[in-house]
């Protein structure tokens, strides 16, 4: 609140982002694994196949990254990020209609590119609208836009496709779709470039709070290095979660005997915990500090992959599942606090996008490496042990990121 007693504009931006984020990722990323079944199944799609639309979508993606940056500097990250959400939207709508393979798969490619340039700007925003005492929580509201589609497209696909059939994936693709550019409108709305073109400082202080001096040429050397320590461990992340997202529900039905339908409650909690992840992690990383709120949650998935990686009784397998659902939005939260405290708000969007080319590296590899792995040993086991050895790396790296102060 403003000493007016009014809600700070800051607010309403992390609220849109919280619109934003579900629409950008929460729709475009995640409905994926509940339409995909009924989608290969009618366009007689293969599991090659089927894994090349998401590995479409993580490379359009990626592209962008490179780009927004660019993109926002020259038209401003508020229409910057409305021009992703039409990509998305459009995209998925377009997808309702194709007849093929390739249809799909270009069509996720675009997807995956609207999806970057709507998320890394928004992302980037944090450090604009908010002093760093505050870019956590913020942050985390915004993620938790994620948790709250994947139990939105968890309850909406399966009732679609119960009315209408092996079909109803079409209708699904185009109400995702159209809800999207709904967003986009809220969007291009609401959302401002800078405190000033609402009249506010940002929330927290009354100018950005310090950091460093971006211009000075030792302090850019010096940010460049912190950047790649921290795309490293953002890597790490992206390399393990996406691991448990996508074998999970595979490895309980096929290993632990879980009906299909069990398993994917199961996953709908996962969503559901998720939603406080973000808040829970920023607020205690405003308080706590990046670092140590990096080292705690990386030990938190270390914990989850172990419980699930040793074949222990069920509780333990629960106690995974809660665990990383609770946990899972965590670093992206922190890793965008993180770059507005050692870059400053002007050069946020940036680094934030470059950190995050390492992210999507690791997010590429990691199912692939896990695939393989899963295939020669017969089991997801071994995947998940690697999981929790790289999540333990993570820490180790993390205890040696110097502070802002630092650098």
């Amino acid at each position: 609140m403003r000493e007016d007693g009014k809600m700070h504009y800051g607010w309403i931006i992390a609220l849109t982002g919280m619109a934003v984020l579900f629409a950008c990722l929460g729709l475009g990323r995640f409905s994926l694994g509940m339409l995909l079944p009924s989608m290969g199944i009618s366009l007689n799609l293969n599991y090659s196949q089927m894994g090349l639309i998401g590995t479409g979508n993580f490379i359009g993606y990626m592209l962008s990254v490179v780009l927004a940056g660019m993109v926002a500097k020259a038209i401003g990250a508020r229409w910057t990020i409305s021009l992703g959400l039409i990509l998305v939207g459009e995209s998925m709508a377009l997808i309702s209609r194709a007849m093929g393979f390739m249809e799909v798969l270009t069509l996720y490619v675009a997807t995956g590119i609207g999806s970057g340039l709507a998320n890394v700007p928004m992302m980037g925003l944090v450090s604009h609208w908010f002093s760093k005492t505050n870019r956590g929580r913020a942050a985390g509201l915004m993620l938790s836009g994620n948790g709250i589609a994947i139990v939105f497209t968890g309850l909406l696909i399966p009732w679609i496709n119960k009315s209408l059939g092996m079909e109803g994936w079409r209708t699904g693709w185009m109400t995702i779709g159209v809800i999207s550019l709904g967003i986009t409108a809220i969007a291009a709305c609401f959302l401002r470039n800078e405190p000033g073109e609402k009249g506010p400082s940002p929330v927290g202080g009354s100018a950005a709070s310090p950091t460093p001096d971006s211009n000075h040429p030792g302090k850019r050397k010096s940010n460049r290095g912190v950047m790649v320590h921290l795309g490293c461990i953002y890597a790490l992340f992206g390399a393990t979660y996406v691991v448990y997202a996508t074998f999970i529900v595979t490895a309980m039905v096929n290993e632990r005997g879980f009906g299909e339908n069990t398993a994917g409650t199961f996953w709908a909690v996962v969503g559901g915990l998720s939603i406080f992840s973000g808040p829970l992690f920023g607020w205690l990383s405003d308080r706590l500090g990046r670092k140590k709120g990096i080292i705690l949650v990386y030990a938190l998935f270390t914990l989850a992959y172990v419980l699930v990686a040793a074949d222990l009784p069920e509780p333990f397998l629960y106690a995974s599942i809660a665990i990383f659902g609770l946990a899972v939005w965590s670093v992206p939260t922190i890793m965008s606090a993180a770059v507005g405290d050692y870059t400053g708000p002007a050069r946020a969007v940036k680094a934030f996008g470059f950190i995050t080319l390492f992210f999507g590296a690791g997010q590429i590899t990691g199912p692939a490496v896990a695939g393989v792995i899963a295939d020669k040993t017969g089991t997801f086991s071994m995947a998940f042990w690697l999981c929790a050895l790289l999540t333990t790396t993570a820490i180790g790296l993390t205890w040696f990121l110097r502070p802002p102060s630092e650098t």
